[in-house]
């Protein structure tokens, strides 16, 4: 039996699912892949340039949410959703737009009206449909578009070994001559129509071709097309499903911008998919290896793993210093409209976009995002540079508030840079170190996140308000002492257990005296190791926040004080400072 079978479940885990073993025979090596499944055949390009490139421009962008994305969905979406979604791409920029494919349905053919009579279109923005090889899907396409300005006619038919041999039982011949009298047929119809129409064709599952016939059928349909430098033909080269590494498909694309016949004229469009989980990749690489385009959609939606994510990629380039030049500025925005119109959530984790990819558990990595936006402000400059920050949150139109979060794996820098950002408070590195252990004790027994407040809260608790404390400040005054030459002595009441008393000290100066005096009275000799202020907030009545750092026999203890009166906040601090020093000792 495999040792996986003997792994205990969790306690606490009640499910019935959840506490089935494997069955016999399951967890084990999956020894018959060699001979269930084939590695994907390498390309022969030992001069291939893509590796030495860059991207520094972003390509041109189509999305294709309305139909690749719309036909993957458990509930399609209706007019209401549809027209919702539209009006979101158009304001995030999108320049060419597939809307659906207006002879599959009456429903797609009535959007596409829609868009063009009602949709609000702008001049500078390209429809396209989509649409099969076929005379009959043709004409309906060509009835859907009157009116439109410059749309793109998108048509396609599938050109793989498999889909030859098992889906259609012809041989290449026969599937290029599909492909051939469809592109006959929309040139004519296009110039019947006074023309202003754009042309887009794809070898559907390209990456399932063999490289030199999807170059011929490409260059044939090309011939008939007669692309010119101001209407360029879109050769679109669709990963319909993802069976190779990234690098592979950069080959493939490098290849046929190679062989592609008068490439000036032509605009090479990629369409990658996500089965292997590296459509991103993939389409970076393609993009270096010489494409021109790319078709995607938000957060990656589509048939099985999804299309490439357009948001993801766009971010990736920004992040580079590369104006994207689509808007995805309120990306908080874009993704409630896609899970409102798509009826799917977006992960946690999704790049950019999940609820959890700006935030920081972890205690170093806390520590090390406090230490780089402290660096940020101080240096001002608008060059970005915050460890495992990637990419500022506001330029996305996320805050900062969530950036850093406190479980028990959080450390000092984590609970320093919320008390800060969240409230001002710029606490010193020891009393970080201090507080942490006392959020620390409260995560391991609660065993979840703290929320920021309850972190506030508990460190004005502890420092500040003690409602257990046993001494309070009332007042003091200070005056000269004839004794000593610029010596003062320091008179302050205080509260000690419910009782009112007056205490004595003398020393330089208010801080000096009252240390003086209240180590006599709580029979503590105590002494100021470190302190420091700072405002909380602007003007002649803003309060000063004062951290003391006692030491005393046992070690040191920080006391804090919030005050308008900086002299009153420091002495308040110090008598912090003494109840929790008591506190500890009458723990022991």
């Amino acid at each position: 039996m495999s040792a996986i079978h003997n792994v205990p479940m969790p306690a606490s885990d009640t499910t019935i699912e959840a506490r089935k073993p494997f069955p016999e025979g399951r967890g084990k090596t999956m020894t018959n892949a060699a001979e269930k499944y084939r590695p994907y055949g390498q390309i022969d390009l030992p001069d291939r340039t893509w590796p030495t490139k860059t991207i520094d421009a972003p390509p041109i962008w189509c999305s294709v949410d309305l139909r690749d994305g719309n036909q993957a969905l458990v509930d399609p979406m209706g007019h209401e959703r549809k027209a919702r979604f539209f009006a979101l791409l158009l304001a995030m920029n999108f320049k060419e737009i597939e809307i659906g494919f207006p002879s599959a349905s009456q429903t797609d053919f009535d959007f596409v009206r829609w868009c063009i009579e009602e949709g609000g279109t702008p001049d500078d923005v390209s429809l396209q449909v989509l649409v099969q090889c076929r005379p009959e899907l043709i004409s309906r396409t060509f009835e859907s578009l009157e009116g439109s300005v410059k749309p793109i006619v998108h048509f396609y038919n599938s050109t793989s070994e498999l889909q030859r041999r098992i889906v259609f039982d012809k041989d290449r011949a026969g599937i290029k001559q599909i492909a051939t009298d469809a592109a006959k047929m929309i040139a004519d119809m296009a110039a019947k129509a006074g023309g202003g129409y754009r042309f887009q064709y794809s070898p559907e599952s390209f990456t399932g071709t063999e490289l030199e016939f999807a170059a011929e059928v490409c260059n044939a349909v090309a011939e008939i097309i007669q692309p010119t430098p101001e209407n360029k033909l879109i050769v679109n080269l669709p990963a319909t499903v993802e069976m190779s590494t990234p690098n592979i498909h950069a080959d493939q694309i490098e290849w046929m911008c190679r062989n592609l016949d008068n490439r000036e004229n032509l605009l090479v469009s990629i369409h990658p998919h996500n089965d292997r989980g590296t459509a991103v990749a993939a389409t970076e690489l393609a993009l270096m290896a010489g494409g021109d385009r790319v078709e995607g959609t938000l957060f990656g939606n589509g048939e099985r793993t999804g299309n490439v994510d357009i948001v993801t990629l766009a971010l990736n380039m920004y992040t580079q210093g590369i104006d994207p030049l689509i808007d995805v500025s309120d990306i908080n925005r874009i993704k409630d409209v896609y899970e409102y119109c798509n009826q799917l959530a977006v992960g946690e984790r999704h790049p950019y976009v999940g609820e959890l990819v700006y935030t920081a558990f972890s205690g170093s990595h806390q520590d090390a995002i406090n230490k780089g936006m402290k660096a940020v402000r101080q240096q001002n400059k608008p060059l970005w540079e915050v460890p495992y920050l990637p990419i500022d949150p506001k330029d996305v139109g996320r805050s900062y508030e969530a950036i850093i979060r406190i479980n028990s794996q959080s450390g000092k820098g984590g609970i320093a840079y919320i008390l800060q950002e969240d409230y001002g408070l710029n606490l010193p590195r020891n009393l970080q170190v201090e507080f942490r252990e006392d959020v620390q004790r409260i995560t391991d027994e609660e065993g979840r996140e703290l929320q920021a407040n309850r972190i506030y809260e508990r460190f004005i608790e502890r420092y500040v308000t003690q409602p257990e404390g046993r001494l309070r400040f009332v007042n003091h005054v200070t005056k000269p002492d004839s004794n000593v030459a610029e010596g003062r002595i320091v008179e302050a009441t205080i509260v000690d257990g419910g009782e009112e008393i007056v205490i004595t000290g003398r020393g330089t100066g208010p801080i000096d005296g009252f240390i003086d005096g209240l180590s006599r009275h709580i029979g503590v000799d105590i002494a100021v190791h470190d302190y420091s202020e700072h405002s909380l907030g602007t003007g002649s009545d803003a309060r000063a926040i004062c951290y003391m750092e006692i030491a005393h026999a046992g070690g040191r203890l920080f006391g804090v004080a919030i005050n308008k009166n900086i002299v009153t906040a420091s002495l308040v601090a110090i008598l912090s400072a003494a109840n929790r020093i008591l506190a500890s000792s009458a723990a022991q």
